[in-house]
This record gives structure tokens, C-alpha cells and sequence, in this order.
């Protein structure tokens, strides 16, 4: 064995091994009653473990301008304090544009909760109520009283009880040190939240409390009375007390809030999706079924067409797999459901690397050369197509990343280390093993099946026939999405609520739907897929808290749980489907120019055209089926186009090869020919990957259920389009059609 080749193998050894070493433990083990044990090395993220992703709008527009400047920041380090004390232990934190915050919380299900200790103001006041009943009267009779403001005390003995309280606060919750839960003594030792304040506060609090026995003082949080004793003596000691018939946790929550601080600006839930524990967990599954299922196809597959080149090729195949894993690990990246759609997603695309190089040795080796020649032109001539296809998709994932949100950013890391490693796992580590082989057991022959010969159909000819069918499906297509209208989007572009429930028991539509009538949104959207105990609610509003109290009547003997819910305002649906419709033009513009550069305008026109082609084709398919489009939907339209161009490429390529060793023949034959001898291929990467995505379809759950749908079909198109498309359209814009240049 030569020195540069060991240097090779000992070089993959100790990656493989590194990788291994990164990885494990892979993910973070817990005990029976959910203590960590070993933190694994892989982060999950929200939509796999459950928790919140809120993002928060500080609106700081009735702020002076030179209070505006850190407010955000204030408002940041506010929510982090509060949190700290809520008990969460890995949250994320970090501002978002000018006025945004985006608040991360795993394994948070009490999403109300938390929503009022993250989003609540806490601005405290102690303000003295006149207790002037004539003047109560005008207020009540919606008549000004100078210097007072009417309000309501809530209680649960004396009903909403008026009250006509001072506009001007006495004290502030800005002296406030300390907030704390206590128990009153007397009665049923109910929670009480109990105040301290600094020197000055006790201060003015003595005085206050000195000047005004016998009066009512109101203490208000965020603008509502939470308690109005009356002051019975003096109070020099600074300690103030809040009660209000609390739960333990309303107190905690309260003490928590006060003991923070209040935030400078109202705050504005822009943004939330929350997945339950129970959710994630069934989502864990799904995509490690899917994964397993989609990986078996394609090794069995491999091993058994190309027998000893596909088990090389699987063996690349796990390394690509450890190296994405190693990656995440090493530069602590999270894995997302759509992450894992990512990862499957690239066992098919990788195989694509090793079937064209398989196809070019094939080539090779029908000409008479001997396979250690074969194997060198395979690689050498196989390389430019396998590089400008994985770098094609790679611009798509880097646009995916960029305009994304959330787990959908993961989509386009794991897609995007996966393909780099493609590069390396595909056209170095199979030829080391390919030349050590041939060096050190003196292999000689490389057996494979081959289900497809050679062809020579005439598919250029037959151009104008398949052009109208393309048009007539993509005009059919559009057609329909156009009359669905807004129907189209779901809740991400659309804006709005989505709400998923979990039923013990299998539930009827319509029940769920007499449900929504009483409580008065009997038009909201009602789905179920699949399972007949799962049901998603679609509504302009969040409305869960509502739904809860009413299933819990409608549907005693039927435990339910709230799997998951998103709600996203107007503005920021419709500035996610700006930035969506940005991504997909940008994207294939990025290709354009990309295909422009290795080949001409002519061939990255034709392409672009096919990609539009294949786009259009997932659309109308999405909305023939009545599927809406969301964030998921985007990324899987940007990797149709990304995988759609791997397969253009691969003709171009052999367009551009054909170009400089045929000698005669047309222009329309040497397409026709580079077609002919590219279709096999191109039928055997589109059916390997299709068995992953396949996996994905039926195994992968109910989240990602469009997502493999929109691949399925724009796969499909993406083959078609290639053939009767891109490679057509090239020959229509020749100058010279009759010959070749």
C-alpha cells in the first residue's frame, strides 16, 4: 500500500472515530422521574422536546424619545430575571430587529402561565380612593370627577365593587426591594403576596399611610385594582401587603413579577407556537421510524444493484450520517423535526453523488477499460456535475437559513452539512476504499445489476407535445390556488391561531364543531388527519383557554390534551409570507446566476424555467389536495429546486462533454444523445431518493406530513421536467439547431 493512500485510510479511521466520540451520548438521558442523568451532546429543539417559542414586540411608541434608546435592553434583562425565577433552566433570549425579542423555553407546557410572567407589565401603584359618594355617582353616571378615575375591584364576595381612585400614583413600584408569598394566619391560611420597600418608599408610605387613616388605599397592577384595604393606622415599617383570593402559584407568580421589576413598555405577543411534551415525543418517534425505514430502502437498494459498490457506498453513507451528527454536536446545533426531515432527506441525495459516479465507472467500463481506469475516469468525469449540484442546493438551504424561522432553520443546517459531507463521504472516502481494494486484494471486476439499458428515444421531438401538458397542469394548477384564496395559507402567512387537542377517545367533527358554537366560533376551521382522536382547531383568535373549559364540559368522560398551539399576528404573517415569496425568488435566482456562470444564460434560463416548471406543479397539487402553505411548505418548495437542478446539471454537463467529443450530428442530436445516456440515472437517483421520501410521507407524522407530500410530488416533477423541460428548451433557444458549433 502506497504512503499517500495509508495516510488517506488512517485520516478516515480517525474521523469516523472522532465523530463517535463527538456524538455519544448523543441525547440527554433522564431518569424515571425526568432528572437529567448525562446531558447528551445533541440539543433538540422545541418542536422534539416540547416548550415555547414566543416572540415579543416592546412597544416603546408612548415612550419619549430619549427613554426609547434601551428600552428593548431593559426589557430583555426584565424577562430574563423573571424567568430565572420561574425555574427554567435553558432558555433562550435574544432581540430580534429594532423591537423584538424572541423568548425560547424547552420543556415549558403551562404556556399561560408563563405567557403572564414573560408578557405581564407589573407596573405598581398605591393610589388613595375618594371616598366622596357624590362624586362616585358622576363617575358612574359617566360624568369627569377632577383628579380621580373610575374603577373596578374584582372579588369573588362583593362582586365588581366601584371605586374612585386618584389619577396621580402616591407610590410607584419602582421603590419596591422585595416581593415574597406569605399565608395570612387567620381562616384557611390563604397566599398573599408581601411588600418591601426601600428607605424612600418607607418613607413616603409612613407619610401616606400617617395622613390618610381611615381611607382606602387601592394598590394597582397594570392599570386594575388587585386589593384596596382600608388603612387602619401609620405604617412606618416600609411592608405592604397584596391580597386577592390567590392561588399559591397566582402569588409565586406575582412575587416573581414584582421582584423583577416592571418592564418600560407594554408588551405585545407577536408570535407563539407551544408543543407539548406528548407531541414531541410522538415526533421523536415518527422521524427515528422514518429515518430507520428510509435508510433500510436505500442500503438494501444499493447492496442489492450494485452489490460490492453499493456497500461501499452505504459505508460512506453512515459516515455522511456521523459527520451531520458530529457537527451539530460540535458547534451545539439543534436538531428540529424538520432537522430530521433534513437528515433523510440527505441519505437520498447522497446516493445521487454515488450512482452517478457508479453510472460514469459503468460507462467506463463497457468501453474496454480495465476497472482501475474505469474507476479513476468515473470519479474524474463524474466530479463537476456532482459539485455543481450539491452546491446548487446548498444555495437553496443557505436561503432557507436566511429567511426562515425557528426549527425550519434546522432544515437548512442539516441539509447543508449534510451536502458538504457529501462531497467529502461520496468522492473521497469510496475511492480510497475503491483503490485500497484494488491495491491490497487485487479487485478486478465490479459486478451491478442494470434494470435500464441504453436508450435512444427520441425525447427532444416529442418537445411540444409535452410542453402543453405542462402548461395545462400548471395553468390547472394555478387556477385552483387562486380560487382557494387566502384559504391557501395557513397559519403563519395567514395569521391567526392554530390549536391541536388529543382526545382519549375517538371524537366527532361535528360534536367539536357544536362545541365552537357555543362558545361563538362556530366558523373556525376543523381538520383531522389520520386519527380520529386528534383534531386541529383554526381560528383568528387564540381561543384554547376558552376551548378547554368547554371540551372539559362537552367532553367529560374523554380526557383531553392540548398537543400544541401557534398563533401569529397579522403583521408578522403577512411579513413572513413577504419574506417567504423573497426567499423562493431569491433562491432561484441564485441559481440562475450560478447555472449562468458554469455553463450560459441560455442553459440557466431553460433550468430556471424547469424550476418555476416544478414549483408551480407542488403548488397546484397542494392546493388540488387542500393542504395549506406554511414555513415547511417554502423549504420544501427551495429544495425541489435545489434537487430538481441536480438533475438538470447532470445533462448539461453531459451536454457540455458531448459538445467536445462528437464529431457529427446536430445540435438536437447530441441533446437527444446526452438524454438518452443520462436517463437511467437520472430515473435511479429519483427513485432512491423518493424511497426516503417516501418513508418521510407515510412514517415521518403528522407535522411534516405536507412537507413529504409537496417533496413527493415536486420530485416527481423535477424528473419529468428535466427530460421534457430544461433539456427542449435549450435546443429552442440554440442559434444553430441544424448543426453543432
Amino acid at each position: 500500500m502506497n504512503k499517500n493512500l495509508q495516510w488517506k485510510l488512517l485520516g478516515i479511521i480517525l474521523l469516523t472515530i472522532a465523530c463517535i466520540w463527538l456524538i455519544l451520548p448523543p441525547f440527554t438521558i433522564k431518569d424515571k422521574d425526568g432528572k437529567v442523568i448525562q446531558k447528551g451532546k445533541i440539543n433538540l429543539g422545541l418542536d422534539l422536546q416540547g416548550g415555547m417559542h414566543v416572540v415579543l414586540k416592546i412597544d416603546t411608541s408612548k415612550l419619549p424619545l430619549d427613554a426609547r434608546k434601551d428600552a428593548v435592553d431593559r426589557a430583555i434583562e426584565i424577562i430574563r430575571n423573571r424567568i430565572d425565577q420561574f425555574g427554567v433552566g435553558e432558555m433562550s433570549i435574544q432581540r430580534q430587529g429594532r423591537e423584538n425579542v424572541i423568548v425560547q423555553l424547552p420543556g415549558v407546557t403551562d404556556r399561560e402561565r408563563a405567557l403572564e410572567i414573560i408578557g405581564r407589565t407589573a407596573h405598581l401603584e398605591f393610589k388613595l380612593v375618594s371616598d366622596n359618594v357624590e362624586d362616585l355617582k358622576k363617575a358612574l353616571n359617566n360624568e369627569s370627577v377632577e383628579d380621580h378615575e373610575l374603577k373596578y375591584l374584582e372579588g369573588e364576595r362583593a362582586g365588581r365593587e366601584p371605586l374612585l381612585v386618584a389619577k396621580d400614583a402616591s407610590l410607584t413600584g419602582d421603590l419596591l426591594v422585595n416581593a415574597k408569598t406569605e399565608f395570612s394566619s387567620r381562616g384557611f391560611g390563604e397566599p398573599y403576596v408581601s411588600l418591601t420597600l426601600n428607605s424612600k418608599g418607607a418613607q413616603i408610605f409612613a407619610n401616606v399611610t400617617a395622613a390618610n387613616v381611615g381611607r382606602r388605599l387601592a394598590i394597582v397592577l397594570d392599570g386594575n385594582v388587585v386589593s384596596a384595604p382600608v388603612i387602619r393606622e401609620a405604617i412606618p415599617s416600609g411592608q405592604a401587603q397584596i391580597s386577592g383570593n390567590f392561588t399559591v402559584d397566582q402569588a409565586n407568580d406575582l412575587s416573581v413579577i414584582l421582584r423583577a421589576g416592571a418592564l418600560p413598555a407594554p408588551v405585545i405577543v407577536e408570535e407563539e407556537r407551544t408543543v407539548g411534551p406528548l407531541l414531541g415525543a410522538d415526533s421523536i418517534r415518527s422521524g427515528i421510524r422514518a429515518t430507520l425505514i428510509g435508510g433500510i430502502l436505500v442500503f438494501l437498494f444499493m447492496i442489492i444493484y450494485y452489490r460490492l459498490a453499493g456497500l461501499i457506498a452505504n459505508l460512506a453513507l453512515i459516515l455522511n450520517l456521523l459527520l451531520i451528527l458530529a457537527c451539530l454536536a460540535m458547534f451545539r446545533g439543534t436538531l428540529t423535526l424538520p432537522g430530521i426531515a433534513g437528515l433523510i432527506l440527505t441519505i437520498g441525495m447522497s446516493v445521487d453523488a454515488n450512482v452517478l459516479i457508479y453510472e460514469r465507472m459503468r460507462e467506463e467500463l463497457r468501453l474496454g477499460k480495465s476497472l482501475r481506469a474505469a474507476i479513476a475516469a468515473g470519479y474524474h468525469r463524474a466530479f463537476s456535475a456532482i459539485f455543481d449540484s450539491n452546491l446548487t442546493t446548498v444555495v437553496a438551504a443557505a436561503l432557507i437559513f436566511k429567511f426562515g424561522t425557528g426549527p425550519i432553520r434546522g432544515f437548512a443546517v442539516t441539509l447543508t452539512i449534510g451536502l458538504l459531507a457529501n462531497l467529502f463521504t461520496a468522492v473521497m472516502c469510496t475511492r480510497v476504499i475503491f483503490e485500497l481494494l484494488c491495491d491490497q486484494f487485487d479487485l478486478a471486476k465490479l459486478k451491478m445489476m442494470q434494470i435500464f439499458p441504453e436508450t435512444h428515444i427520441d425525447f427532444i421531438g416529442k418537445r411540444k407535445i409535452f410542453y402543453v401538458i405542462s402548461a395545462v397542469t400548471i395553468i390547472a394548477g394555478l387556477s385552483i390556488f387562486a380560487m382557494r384564496g387566502e384559504a391557501n395559507f395557513g397559519v403563519d402567512f395567514s395569521g391567526g391561531a392554530l390549536q391541536q387537542f388529543m382526545f382519549e377517545r375517538a371524537v366527532r367533527a361535528d360534536d367539536v364543531r357544536g362545541v365552537l358554537k357555543e362558545i361563538g366560533f362556530g366558523n373556525a376551521s376543523i381538520q383531522q388527519y389520520g386519527d380520529p382522536k386528534e383534531v386541529i382547531i383554526r381560528t383568528q383568535t387564540d381561543i384554547s383557554k376558552n376551548l378547554n373549559v368547554a371540551f372539559k364540559e362537552k367532553f367529560k368522560d374523554n380526557a383531553f390534551q392540548l398537543l400544541r398551539i401557534e398563533t401569529v399576528g397579522p403583521a408578522v404573517g403577512k411579513n413572513l409570507r413577504q419574506n417567504a415569496m423573497t426567499s423562493l425568488l431569491l433562491g432561484l435566482a441564485g441559481i440562475l446566476i450560478y447555472v449562468m456562470f458554469r455553463f450560459n444564460l441560455k442553459y440557466a434560463f431553460a433550468g430556471v424555467i424547469a424550476l418555476f416548471h416544478d414549483v408551480f406543479v407542488a403548488i397546484g397539487a397542494l392546493a388540488l389536495t387542500h393542504r395549506q402553505f406554511d414555513l415547511t411548505i417554502v423549504a420544501a418548495l427551495l429544495t425541489i429546486a435545489g434537487y430538481s437542478i441536480n438533475d438538470t446539471i447532470v445533462i448539461y454537463d453531459r451536454i457540455r462533454e458531448n459538445l467536445r467529443l462528437v464529431k457529427k450530428g446536430s445540435f438536437l442530436d447530441i441533446v437527444n444523445l446526452s438524454v438518452n445516456q443520462t436517463l437511467g440515472r437520472t430515473i435511479l437517483t429519483s427513485g432512491v431518493t423518493m424511497l426516503v421520501v417516501i418513508a418521510l410521507l407515510f412514517w415521518g407524522g403528522e407535522v411534516l406530513n405536507n412537507f413529504s407530500f409537496c417533496l413527493f410530488v415536486g420530485f416527481i416533477s423535477g424528473a419529468y421536467s428535466t427530460v421534457y423541460i430544461a433539456s427542449p428548451l435549450i435546443l429552442s433557444w440554440h442559434k444553430k439547431a441544424a448543426t453543432k458549433k
